[in-house]
């Protein structure tokens, strides 16, 4: 593979679970605990604002109190010392990366410490306090339009079109902590093959796309993903003592 190109990489609920934030899927994950219906579907907000709100709520206290893992500086420090571009999509809605230190994120599903106003669509920043039932939107004024600036099921992701152009652009596509069952993130690593990049799923289990990767391998992430960022800087390393002979 040649170095010094971009990296984009794909994460999910799995790199944050480490962090206390839980999973989604697995048996004993978030959904099997909330109807995802009733609290994450723009009907379920209709049906019962404050039922939904107080999920969102929960998990804003939830979020607030963790703190990156391992495996987050992992990919800071990728970002930053890599000699390459790299590129992380996330469908995690926490500030973990940031946290961490990474710059160049892209939160296809939103943000849970940003407000949405189902009235007029203006987003912004709302890292504490609860989102109220009867809040009104800083904006247009309207009162009980409020809810988390995340992406529910039936809505369409963001950045669909910037991801497109990185997924393009890429030459190392790496997966982490995904289920591969929810699109349009479960296709990203056929668009990255057909793209010509080389595709690597880190995961603890093999996701339901793991035999699209050219390589998976399985751990916990707070293991795997800086074990294979020493591998990548390595390799970057090797490269550059050649460049410089």
């Amino acid at each position: 593979m040649p170095l010094y190109d971009k990296i984009l990489i794909l994460t999910g609920a799995g790199l944050s679970a480490e962090s206390g934030l839980g999973t989604f899927r697995e048996e004993n994950g978030i959904w099997s605990k909330y109807n995802f219906e009733e609290v994450a579907t723009p009907e379920g907000y209709a049906a019962d604002p404050k039922r939904c709100l107080d999920f969102y709520n929960m998990r804003r206290d939830l979020h607030h109190k963790a703190t990156p893992n391992t495996a987050h500086k992992a990919l800071a420090r990728l970002e930053a010392e890599y000699p390459g571009e790299v590129v992380i999509v996330t469908q995690n809605i926490d500030s973990l990366h940031e946290a961490a230190g990474s710059h160049r994120i892209i939160h296809m599903h939103g943000q849970i410490d940003r407000v949405k106003c189902n009235d007029c669509g203006t987003t912004y920043d709302y890292p504490y306090g609860t989102i109220e039932v009867n809040s009104i939107c800083p904006s247009c004024n309207v009162q009980g339009q409020q809810r988390p600036d995340v992406v529910w099921f039936g809505e369409m992701p963001y950045d669909l079109d910037e991801i497109q152009k990185e997924i393009d652009s890429c030459f190392l596509f790496i997966s982490i902590g995904t289920s591969g069952s929810v699109y349009p993130a479960a296709g990203f690593v056929n668009m990255a093959r057909k793209a010509g990049a080389h595709t690597v799923e880190l995961n603890l289990e093999p996701s339901d796309g793991a035999v699209q990767f050219h390589e998976a391998h399985q751990g916990k992430a707070t293991e795997i993903v800086p074990r294979y960022v020493d591998k990548l800087m390595h390799e970057a390393a090797i490269a550059q003592k050649k460049v410089v002979r």
